[in-house]
């Protein structure tokens, strides 16, 4: 595909370039086709790829349809490929790079999902557990600028759920609880940083 095509395709607007794929190729080179990850993936219903073949681009290097294309950030990461998988590739590893790959490239066909599970990681690092007030407050600050109506849509099911005693009113910007998960966060960082 020419440059000015690649430009012009939804989701590869800064997309990696082949060698990005390399860590990812080597974990699934021993790739035999089978189907058998396509089979057990509760979500290929609504991929726009089946996973062998998300696998097979991966093997080709053709990161411009990887990242045109929703397959790996439906991806709920239940395993269930990588226990099946005849060869014992980690498949949800795979997947989860693909997302890591699509978050550094900061590729605006992700921002929505990159936003929520940044959000999600960030309440859960401050408090040590998920505290919905503040998670959907910062995640709706971060998508109102292009998207101002959108906290509207989530007005009923937030009122359904205070009603159930589901969600609770807290302060959502307050400091972080006795219960943080700080120091743990920064030493799987450092640990990442070695490997």
């Amino acid at each position: 595909m020419t440059a000015v095509a690649t430009q012009n395709r939804p989701g590869t607007e800064s997309a990696p370039g082949p060698d990005a794929l390399k860590a990812i190729q080597d974990k699934i080179k021993s790739c035999i086709q089978c189907g058998t990850c396509t089979a057990s993936c509760p979500n290929e219903f609504a991929m726009d790829l089946t996973p062998r073949h998300l696998w097979r681009m991966v093997l080709m290097g053709d990161t411009e349809d990887i990242f045109a294309s929703q397959t790996f950030t439906l991806c709920s990461a239940c395993y269930t490929c990588s226990l099946r998988c005849p060869r014992g590739l980690p498949l949800t590893e795979a997947m989860h790079d693909l997302k890591q790959l699509a978050a550094k490239h900061k590729l605006p066909r992700y921002k929505a999902s990159t936003a929520f599970y940044g959000h999600f990681m960030d309440t859960v690092r401050r408090h040590g557990r998920i505290r919905e007030t503040e998670f959907i407050s910062r995640y709706f600050m971060t998508m109102t600028p292009s998207k101002p109506l959108m906290p509207l849509k989530y007005t009923s099911m937030g009122l359904k759920l205070l009603r159930k005693g589901k969600l609770h009113i807290e302060n959502p910007f307050a400091a972080p609880g006795k219960q943080s998960l700080e120091a743990i966060f920064q030493k799987v960082e450092s640990m990442e940083e070695r490997a």
